[in-house]
């Protein structure tokens, strides 16, 4: 079902998403957030076309609350999770860091996963099991193993507790940091090996469902800010990270946490 679902996400945003690209009209949604038509009517064009592939719910990002809280709690098996543009503020202000990304997930856990950038063309997969790829290619770890002092961080600060962002900001035991704002593209990049560390405060079910499997099928490790299992806490709707590209790198900097007082 993985190229099936691949090609039907690249029909989808070429239709919906490129077209509307630096002159997508944005409003706020109540909590704050941007939205676009663009969102809408992605969300509208795959929640369409899914079905074809797997009958089942399907929750996406611009539901409303109550009714993503609905879905999740009513499903009993598979679920299509659907974040039609994610980075949604890249994409209105004409920065190219974004993608569309879908999940299936069953029995609230990621089974397949897509995330794709229509602007760079890149589109990153994994199934449950069967490995993780970056369009054609498998996606393999890194060689050439960094110690932390040498590591490239995906750090997103606004959502750190304040004396943890502080202290990370001061001194910082990586080399560098980055936050380019689209969580699901974050998670594939890590597994990549262009962010050797991934650290985020609080990410919904849209913003890691894909990403996460993809992460873990390409080898990389996480766990939540408390150090929990990942997957331990059973409501979607906020959690944390703590990532690495691979288990050796991942044990130093889950050691840092472990050594320093926030």
């Amino acid at each position: 079902m993985r190229l099936p679902l691949i090609n039907l996400i690249k029909s989808v945003a070429k239709q919906e998403v490129v077209p509307r690209y630096r002159q997508a009209i944005e409003h706020r949604k109540l909590d704050g957030s941007i939205c676009t038509e663009a969102d809408l009517v992605t969300q509208s064009a795959l929640s369409t076309t899914l079905l074809a592939l797997k009958d089942c719910p399907i929750l996406g990002e611009e539901m409303s609350t109550e009714e993503q809280h609905q879905i999740w709690q009513s499903h009993d098996g598979y679920l299509w999770c659907i974040d039609p543009i994610d980075g949604t503020s890249n994409f209105a202000n004409g920065i190219d860091y974004f993608a569309v990304s879908v999940a299936l997930l069953y029995q609230g856990l990621p089974i397949l996963g897509v995330v794709y950038n229509p602007m760079t063309e890149e589109v990153y997969s994994a199934e449950q099991g069967q490995g993780a790829w970056c369009n054609d290619s498998p996606i393999v770890q890194k060689a050439n193993t960094k110690a932390l002092h040498e590591a490239i961080a995906s750090i997103d600060f606004k959502r750190l507790p304040k004396t943890l962002a502080q202290r990370l900001s001061t001194h910082p035991p990586y080399a560098s940091q980055r936050n380019f704002g689209a969580c699901a593209l974050e998670w594939c990049h890590v597994a990549m090996g262009r962010f050797d560390i991934y650290l985020h405060g609080g990410q919904k079910l849209w913003d890691y469902a894909a990403g996460s499997l993809i992460l873990q099928e390409a080898g990389g490790v996480f766990v939540t800010l408390n150090q929990e299992p990942f997957w331990h806490n059973s409501e979607p709707w906020q959690r944390s990270v703590i990532a690495a590209h691979n288990t050796q790198l991942f044990k130093e900097w889950l050691n840092w946490f472990n050594t320093h007082q926030y």
